[in-house]
């Protein structure tokens, strides 16, 4: 069974389609290829370029158009028939071609980056087969497929985390990143199961799309009921008051705690978070990818896939956990001193954004926010790549007992490393959302559209606007003290080693076009002629919700212009504190510093009220299983064998014994008696002599 389709569809699924299997057939041949070919590195290139181009003309084929669904019969169990195809609608398609574009700058800084290392056809395998997992996660169009990639996208990343796999740090990072996943993915497979035992079909576009079955949960009754205006005009908001089915509170509200753990844990939300940081330990490229758009993003793709699911009620849940995600990981970026960790930080406050805007119904604005977020945080993590090359470099050819990832060694190296410098500006302004950027666009759209939301809503509620605001400057703050530290000043380590040697440059073109590519994409061009209205953004403009009205109320001017003033002042406070350092003072003790640079203490408390007591309850099942299960087995195993050896030593020496003592007898009466057969006269009479004694002697003593 398919979806019947025109010709120039079915030319587009195709196309579809060999986006998604050219990662996957590259994948394949790398496997097979030496492990240092360095061939691997351009097939996988090559297979990421032509799936972008692919990707670009799927985009433009779909992008505002209706959607394309196609699907065919995998299997049946029962009566329940499962079908695998692929949805392409303005969310698909975005997310297809922005996990192409990311990619791309990615493999052909990996081609360099990754050179010298041993495993070089292995890493493209991985790198290869991680883009096909994320590519296809986001056409899929049955939940069934859904999960299934996301579990590979899952697999892929513990592969590419631990890829150094002889450090102990890697190894234990990537057990870390799976194992939280885990807990995600057990509460989408729950919400998978329920929704389908509601609605009887596994079908995104059936329960999610035009003319969807699955509603928005009415509070005085219940179930689900008819809401369009929280829906986006590009999902499909024609909706019927038909018999549809409603689902029952209490499972539509597991089915959504269900959604928000995968989300929590693949888009590192609060209180599953604490994976990401560590997840650093991979190639630094990786960290690009991972943390731009495919693992982190998926979080938030599912979520723009169940949107409809999700009441008031739990929409409030999502902005304030979003909320405070963002303050926290911000807060705890203000003091840390390794590169990539900041950035992973950065990363996590980020999401947050981008999960509090899908709370606040800004649904628009957390998926513009995705698409840009992506350029600049993958264009920061390839700065990183460079630096942290090149102070590798420098530890090496100097002999030195360094970290290459502490900023705290750097300083001034926007005269070694002039091209870097400039797009790491780019790319920290579009962090912070500097005018001109993307980042500018898209961010004070969330923070507009969170304080409309905020109107007539209670005090409580309006902190959320007020903590994303908050959290804009401290992003401010904690991205100029990482710029101005690694760029700024002196280079510290001349301070303690004058005849150092720095031999530094920029890169390759393998290293200088991706940056150069990021930064422009990193700017307000890409997205909006218009660099101050993010309501004239295009791709805002195709996924705001329909009932928006653009530039209704004074936030839309207040809020910009007070960011972006003070921002600035942060930025200079920033630049004074760690560079001039005469006009301001930044305290490095206190409760509020440790409680930052030790990241809120979480992972200690995780690790004595969550990981020690698993860890005792497994020492003491294995106690257990070791001294009571396996004691009464080898208990009961001493006792037969016990039983055992008493039953042969009976049947050797009495059963056994007795057989071969009556044997010996009439053996020996045998012989005493072949005796008296000898043929002799004499001792024929000899014995009829005894016999006759023997009568005589009994009959007179009887």
């Amino acid at each position: 069974m398919g979806t019947a389709l025109l010709h120039t569809d079915q030319t587009i699924i195709s196309y579809t389609i060999a986006a998604v299997a050219l990662p996957l057939t590259a994948s394949l041949i790398n496997f097979c290829l030496p492990v240092k070919s360095k061939a691997a590195g351009w097939i996988s290139t090559l297979a990421i370029l032509v799936g972008c181009v692919l990707s670009a003309i799927v985009f433009a084929r779909v992008w505002n158009q209706q959607p394309l669904h196609t699907q065919k019969l995998w299997f049946t169990i029962g009566n329940t028939k499962v079908f695998a195809g692929i949805l392409l609608n303005n969310l698909s398609a975005l997310m297809l071609l922005l996990v192409s574009l990311i990619a791309l700058p990615v493999h052909i800084y990996s081609t360099a980056y990754m050179k010298h290392d041993d495993r070089y056809s292995r890493y493209f395998t991985y790198l290869s087969f991680f883009c096909f997992s994320m590519l296809a996660l986001v056409v899929a169009d049955s939940m069934v497929l859904f999960y299934a990639f996301w579990e590979l996208v899952g697999f892929s990343s513990y592969l590419l985390i631990g890829f150094w796999f002889t450090k102990d740090k890697a190894v234990q990072a990537n057990k870390k990143a799976f194992i939280m996943n885990r807990i995600g993915d057990i509460g989408l497979l729950s919400a998978i199961i329920i929704i389908f035992a509601q609605f009887h079909t596994f079908d995104i576009d059936a329960l999610f799309g035009q003319h969807g079955l699955v509603k928005f949960m009415a509070p005085d009754n219940g179930q689900w009921a008819f809401a369009p205006d929280r829906m986006p005009s590009n999902y499909g908001s024609v909706w019927t008051r038909g018999a549809m089915t409603t689902l029952p509170a209490i499972w539509q509200y597991i089915a959504c705690a269900g959604i928000f753990l995968a989300v929590a844990a693949k888009s590192a939300q609060f209180p599953l978070h604490t994976w990401l940081p560590d997840a650093m330990e991979g190639p630094t490229s990786v960290s690009a990818l991972i943390h731009a758009a495919t693992m982190v993003a998926a979080g938030v793709f599912l979520l723009g896939r169940v949107y409809p699911l999700f009441t008031d009620t739990e929409l409030t849940v999502l902005a304030v956990i979003g909320c405070f995600t963002a303050f926290m990981a911000a807060t705890i970026a203000l003091t840390q001193n390794d590169l990539k960790r900041v950035l992973a930080y950065s990363t996590i406050s980020q999401l947050g954004y981008m999960i509090l805007a899908m709370g606040v119904g800004a649904y628009g604005s957390s998926l513009f926010h995705l698409a840009t977020h992506a350029f600049f945080k993958c264009l920061l993590f390839l700065v990183a790549g460079v630096v942290i090359h090149e102070m590798q470099h420098i530890k090496e050819e100097n002999n030195l007992d360094i970290d290459p990832q502490n900023i705290q060694y750097m300083g001034g190296l926007r005269k070694k490393l002039p091209l870097t410098f400039i797009v790491a500006i780019v790319g920290s302004l579009a962090l912070i959302g500097i005018p001109l950027t993307s980042g500018y666009l898209s961010k004070d759209g969330i923070l507009i559209q969170a304080f409309e939301w905020s109107e007539g809503r209670s005090a409580w509620l309006k902190l959320i606007p007020a903590g994303a605001l908050f959290t804009s400057w401290l992003t401010a703050f904690y991205v100029s003290r990482l710029i101005v530290k690694i760029f700024f000043g002196e280079f510290r380590l001349l301070k303690h080693h004058p005849d150092i040697k720095l031999h530094i440059s920029d890169g390759g073109w393998q290293y200088r076009v991706p940056l150069i590519l990021l930064a422009v994409c990193s700017l307000f061009p890409l997205f909006s002629l218009n660099p101050f209205f993010y309501e004239k953004a295009w791709l805002f403009e195709s996924l705001k919700p329909a009932e928006f009205m653009a530039r209704e109320n004074i936030y839309h001017t207040i809020i910009p212009i007070g960011v972006n003033i003070l921002s600035v002042f942060v930025m200079y406070a920033a630049y004074a504190i760690y560079v001039k350092r005469n006009t301001f003072s930044f305290p490095q003790t206190g409760f509020f510093y440790r409680l930052s640079y030790n990241q809120w203490y979480l992972d200690k408390i995780y690790k004595k009220l969550i990981v020690k007591p698993i860890l005792g309850l497994g020492k003491t099942c294995f106690w257990f299983d070791r001294n009571i299960v396996d004691g009464l087995i080898y208990s009961i195993v001493r006792l037969s064998r016990m039983v055992a050896d008493l039953t042969a030593w009976c049947d050797k020496y009495i059963v056994d014994g007795f057989l071969h003592s009556m044997a010996a007898l009439v053996q020996s009466i045998g012989n005493f008696a072949r005796k008296f057969q000898n043929g002799k006269v004499q001792y024929y009479l000899y014995s009829m002599l005894l016999i006759v004694l023997v009568l005589f002697i009994l009959k007179i003593l009887i």
